[in-house]
């Protein structure tokens, strides 16, 4: 694992430059956030798509503040003791909804393993009150796993989110050194549960962390095989020199064969590319015919 010292810097392929450059819809929602006093995981986790996303108005908000209180080799997120609970955000998350007139809401959060409740209650309550004030909006959930807690997440689910989402990140032999608290069979338990309660499971892995390909492919039939029927598979990209180094960059064409691989295996829609992301033009996962509602 590397977090720190010297290291040969590798020079990104073709394939992975970004266009940064913005309209009007960008900033609309770049005012909105910084009104209500929001977080998004586009800013905080450096994503490649922020532009392309915020362009067409939407945004993957993120809960619970900005602080997180673990330390993945992968985020990019704040580490350290996180604030107060924010009563007044799930008011100003709708309201942004609204002012954006956003038709399918993405929300994640930090870790909070500071709280009782791993923050459940206030993801119920962020879910309810958009819903009540956009009944038009689909809700879209990236869920922390709880420590593995179903009791918790049964308070995320009661709240009636459209899709669950909970990521699976990497490969089981990788995992340990990629998440800093995170098991991969309590991730594997956690989506077998939104499943179970019949919900659309969805989750995403990152390649170019040193994993082989048959550990790819049973981390698709693990995921299959615990009822997730949504994947998203994209490139790691090292936010900082602090944290982990990509070991390998995944060709387009080597996307596309895993995507269809993962489509052969099973899963019902496959979002799959070098600079694609769990919220990466999610829309698509409810206007899928294929997919069971």
């Amino acid at each position: 694992m590397y977090f720190g010292g010297t290291m040969d810097i590798r020079r990104k392929p073709e394939w992975l430059k970004i266009d940064f450059r913005s309209d009007n819809s960008y900033s609309l929602v770049s005012r909105s956030l910084k009104k209500n006093c929001l977080h998004t995981i586009c800013i905080s986790g450096r994503c490649p798509n922020l532009a392309e996303c915020w362009s067409r108005g939407t945004a993957t908000f993120m809960i619970l503040g900005d602080i997180c209180t673990r330390s993945c080799g992968f985020c990019n997120t704040k580490t350290g003791r996180p604030l107060p609970t924010n009563p007044e955000e799930p008011k100003r998350l709708a309201a942004s909804v609204r002012e954006l007139g956003i038709k399918h809401v993405v929300l994640t959060s930090v870790d909070r393993d500071d709280l009782a409740d791993g923050g459940a209650n206030h993801w119920a309550e962020c879910i309810r009150t958009v819903r009540k004030d956009n009944p038009q909006s689909k809700i879209e959930v990236l869920i922390p796993d709880f420590k593995g807690d179903t009791s918790l997440v049964d308070i995320v689910l009661e709240a009636r989110p459209d899709v669950v989402a909970h990521n699976i990140e990497t490969v089981r032999s990788l995992t340990p050194k990629v998440r800093s608290a995170a098991k991969y069979e309590v991730s594997l338990a956690v989506l077998r549960h939104i499943a179970d309660k019949g919900f659309r499971a969805k989750s995403g892995m990152m390649l170019g962390l040193g994993e082989n390909e048959d550990e790819i492919f049973a981390t698709f039939d693990d995921l299959l095989a615990n009822g997730c029927t949504v994947l998203t598979i994209g490139q790691y990209l090292q936010p900082t020199k602090r944290h982990l180094p990509v070991i390998d960059y995944i060709t387009p064409q080597k996307f596309d064969e895993y995507k269809a691989e993962a489509l052969r295996r099973g899963f019902a829609f496959v979002e799959s590319g070098p600079l694609v992301r769990s919220s990466y033009h999610a829309e698509r996962h409810l206007d899928d015919q294929r997919l069971p509602q």
